[in-house]
Formats: C-alpha cells, structure tokens, sequence
C-alpha cells in the first residue's frame, strides 16, 4: 500500500524540516508532498534541499501566490492519483495533528473506513493551548454542519484525514467550490454522499508553537454560508 501525506505550506521554515525528519522517521512508509503557496519565508528551499536527500520520498508542487487551501490539496490528490498512490493524508505542517497518530489512521483505512478523520471532538473535546473563543467556534462550528446537513462527523471541519484512492477517484474534484476551512467540510460530506464509509479516530489536538495561524474571518464566514448550500447539492459518483 503506497502512502502519501499532503501538506500545504505557507511560512512554515520553522517547521518543515522537523516534520520531514519527523514523518520519515515512522514505522510506517509515507511519502511527502508540499504544496507551497509561494512562501516568502524561503519554506519551498528547505523541501527542495531536503528532496536532494530524500529524492524517492519527498516532493513539491511550487505555486505562485496563496491560491486557498482547497485548492492545494485539490492539487496534491491530482498528483497522488496520477501517481497510484493507495491511501492520501492531508496534515497541517506545524505540528498541531501528532505524526505518531498517522499508523492509526492508516489502521483504519485498513479495515472499516474509506475516510478517517483524525478528530477532536469524538471522544470529549482535545485541543490543547485554544483560546476558549477560537475552541467555542470550531466546536460549534462542528455541531452547525451535524445539523444542516445530518452527516454523523463530530469534526467535520478537521484537517487531518486519510483517504482511500477510491474515494478521490470517484469525486468531480472539479465541482468542488469551497477553498478554505470550508474544504474540508465539503470534501467529507461528498464522500458521505457518495456512500463511502467515513470514520473518526481520537487525537489530541496541539495549537502550533512556532509560526502563524492563517485562519481569516473570510474562511470562516465562507465554510459557514457554504454548508447551508450543501445539503441542496446534486452529488453524483465521477465517471471513470
């Protein structure tokens, strides 16, 4: 089984080489793509250096500009299948989802999920080091998507998530519209839709030390009207 792990950077030079070194050190066998946005900070560099070691393991896809989350990882799943890639992760680069809780995820897809999602909220709340503002929304914001549209996803809007390639395979990643936070939620009800098996494993949730956080009112307030429009959409199975 051939696995991928997605991150997509922006100012991340305090964190990416840790997370190579980190990701590479697993029991378990992943490859690494950055999708990178453009990165000021000399972020693409360090990924380039570390291909130069690693020439088998790591890649990246160079873009100009902040493009949206969304797109980024839209990016990533087109180079992953292109590539026959069996199971593809998204993961924040600054250490807020635990490398270690990779294996898991792997687990589930392995046996009784076609989507896993490593979640904060199934099992209590765990998120360490949130503002109680910030921790309030993202709950809720959680609890919001549950309602509107009925999928059984205590973390809808999470970030770190494994993903058969059969699931990617069969979404029309052309049809989706939502490019921030808001991604994620769309691509988790698609593959609701659709009838794929999406489960939850428990993690703990660390709020990042080193960098900034790109959460924008903006994001925000496209995930929330986004997800009223969710429930009216015609979702049909791609055609391979």
């Amino acid at each position: 089984m051939r696995k991928l792990v997605i991150i997509p950077t922006y100012n991340e030079r305090e964190n990416v080489a840790r997370m190579i070194d980190k990701v590479l050190s697993l029991a378990d066998e992943f490859d690494m793509l950055f999708v990178d946005d453009g990165s000021p900070d000399g972020t693409a560099a360090i990924v380039e250096n570390e291909m130069r070691l690693h020439p088998d393991r790591i890649f990246i896809i160079r873009r100009t500009g902040k493009l949206g989350l969304g797109t980024a990882y839209i990016a990533g799943f087109r180079w992953a299948l292109e590539r026959d890639y069996d199971m593809i992760f998204e993961m924040d680069c600054d250490f807020s989802h635990n490398p270690d809780d990779l294996h898991r995820l792997v687990n589930r897809l392995a046996t009784d999920a076609d989507v896993v999602v490593g979640s904060r909220y199934v099992r209590g709340v765990n998120v360490v080091n949130w503002p109680l503002s910030r921790l309030l929304i993202s709950y809720f914001a959680s609890r919001y998507v549950r309602l509107v549209t009925g999928m059984p996803v205590c973390d809808a809007t999470a970030g770190f998530v494994g993903y058969r390639r059969e699931v990617l395979q069969s979404i029309d990643l052309d049809a989706v519209r939502m490019v921030g936070y808001g991604f994620q939620i769309e691509m988790k009800y698609t593959a609701w839709r659709l009838g794929f098996r999406v489960g939850e494993e428990s993690i703990i949730f660390i709020d990042r030390e080193a960098g900034e956080s790109k959460m924008s009112s903006s994001i925000f307030g496209e995930a929330f009207f986004g997800v009223m429009r969710l429930p009216f959409r015609r979702i049909v199975r791609k055609q391979s």
